[in-house]
């Protein structure tokens, strides 16, 4: 995948909303030393975007 777009991610997050908050978190534990779930050499935002793109990360729904 050359860009991450927000429709990639959109595919597998409801809302913008959401994925800002799944995005941020999830840079976050990258940033502190969490295996990245994809290969990139680029920042921890681009890599969290990419890991929701490809649908390893994402959010558990309440019932």
């Amino acid at each position: 995948m050359a860009r991450v777009t927000i429709e990639d991610c959109l595919r597998n997050v409801e809302n913008r909303f959401t994925l800002v908050i799944i995005a941020a978190k999830r840079a976050r534990q990258i940033m502190e030393g969490a295996e990245p779930k994809v290969v990139s050499k680029n920042k921890p935002i681009v890599v969290a975007l990419r890991e929701i793109a490809q649908g390893y990360v994402g959010v558990k729904q309440r019932k």
